[in-house]
């Protein structure tokens, strides 16, 4: 088997176009030449699928979302509703979801996190 090289990296950066660390971590693939697919969570959330495998990297769902967040009510609402409930509530809110949530296969980040996206291959 070949080793990964920067092209052969499935970069995808979910975020919204006016989040900072979003445009950092597009500017961090750009700067080093890899290609990325940048989703829009304000268009297109992510599907469950890619959320809990996300999740499931990165500490599980609580981790996911942005307690800091503008809307509390909802953050409120999600934070004490049925665990089974949350998730879905979660991704029909995907606003609430800290950004950006980086993937390379398997592997994933949540967060500008430089320091873990240059040891992938």
């Amino acid at each position: 088997m070949k080793p990964r090289t920067a092209n052969s990296m499935n970069i995808q950066i979910f975020g919204t176009k006016k989040c900072n660390d979003t445009k950092k971590a597009q500017r961090f693939f750009k700067e080093r030449g890899i290609k990325f697919q940048f989703i829009d969570m304000k268009e297109k959330g992510m599907s469950k699928g890619e959320f809990n495998s996300v999740a499931q990297v990165n500490g599980g769902l609580d981790n996911m979302i942005n307690w800091d967040g503008k809307d509390k009510d909802l953050l409120a609402l999600i934070k004490y509703i049925a665990d089974g409930d949350k998730l879905d509530k979660v991704l029909e809110n995907p606003q609430v979801i800290k950004t950006p949530v980086v993937r390379n296969g398997r592997q994933s980040t949540i967060g500008y996190r430089p320091d873990v996206w240059k040891t992938w291959k």
